[in-house]
């Protein structure tokens, strides 16, 4: 995934922020159609954002959730100083949306209806601390339903080690390629179902970048009939 985000900006020039942008807009249609049967109208969510691109995408899920009518507030695990640009460019968007933005610090669930974990993607290597690590449990001790963006926090993507803390999601919205851990047996059961989103990645970057695959990639497009397939 890092030498598929990489062939993206630097032999595509596709800006990280068009991905994130993609990432987000499917979040945004996983929740409704699969949480909300079809209208996010009224509905509270909850997006816990990590400061780099995991949490970018999260940002963006979040405006567009807040766009088709849901009551969305945003919960940041790190520093402003500690965000990467294209997620402080998304964070300034939603500041001038209106949606509320607050610090990790003993953030208040009751009546969510939903929380996008987007804290931390698949470079995490092993476990969340700090602020990250403590909402963390506190979602999961919430039991509030949970729609992770590309891999639960906390789970290693390559090896699917479990890390301590860890989300337990109902569903997760994997994109571009599903990652290797997420298929292992303890890593299953914290994924939930598994849904794979298109980020307009071009068919033929596979058989550039991953000649082995490549062929097999472009001969069985995934996203031919939507940009959201179920794998599990």
């Amino acid at each position: 995934m890092r030498e598929v985000d990489r062939a993206m900006v630097d032999d595509y020039g596709i800006t990280v922020l068009q991905m994130m942008e993609h990432a987000g807009r499917n979040l945004a249609n996983v929740a409704r159609a699969v949480f909300f049967d079809g209208s996010v109208a009224r509905k509270k969510v909850l997006v816990a954002a990590g400061p780099c691109g995991n949490g970018g995408g999260g940002l963006s899920g979040a405006r567009h959730l807040h766009n088709i009518g849901a009551i969305v507030n945003v919960v940041l695990t790190a520093p402003l100083n500690q965000l990467s640009s294209e997620t402080s460019i998304q964070l300034k968007t939603l500041r001038a949306s209106g949606i509320q933005i607050s610090d990790a610090n003993g953030e208040n669930l009751t009546g969510q209806d939903l929380v996008i974990d987007s804290i931390l993607g698949y470079s995490l290597r092993g476990d969340p601390r700090g602020p990250a690590a403590n909402l963390i449990r506190q979602i999961n001790a919430s039991e509030i339903p949970v729609l992770s963006n590309d891999i639960p926090t906390g789970i290693e993507a390559t090896s699917g080690r479990i890390g301590d803390p860890a989300i337990k999601a109902r569903a997760t919205l994997t994109i571009a390629l599903p990652k290797k851990g997420l298929a292992e047996p303890a890593a299953k059961e914290l994924v939930g179902d598994l849904y794979l989103g298109n980020i307009a990645v071009p068919p033929e970057l596979y058989g550039r970048s991953f000649p082995e695959i490549g062929d097999a990639v472009v001969t069985a497009n995934p996203f031919e009939k939507s940009d959201i397939v179920r794998l599990w």
